[in-house]
């Protein structure tokens, strides 16, 4: 029976532009925050979205794939432009 309780699982989502695409808000913060800042050993800034769940599942495994399951049906990422990670970051009983 323990097998078959469902756990909560924090899962994190981190939705970014691909590498080979621009990324504006991340060639902002780099040259007009920390450059300007000088800060001149920062060579590159990539920004991401986060998005954080708690959801019940029987294994982390089975967590992170409903997580990336939900985010294609659902959209919430574009696959064409943006890469989607998703990570179970702890378990709660």
């Amino acid at each position: 029976m323990a097998s078959n309780a469902k756990k909560k699982y924090s899962v994190l989502v981190s939705i970014a532009n691909k590498k080979y695409l621009p990324d504006p808000e991340g060639e902002t913060i780099l040259k007009d925050l920390i450059l300007k800042g000088g800060y001149d050993e920062v060579e590159a800034v990539r920004c991401s979205k986060t998005i954080n769940m708690l959801v019940r599942s029987r294994t982390e495994e089975q967590a992170r794939r409903l997580v990336l399951r939900i985010c294609t049906e659902l959209r919430l990422f574009n696959p064409v432009v943006s890469k989607c990670v998703v990570t179970v970051t702890s378990s709660k009983s």
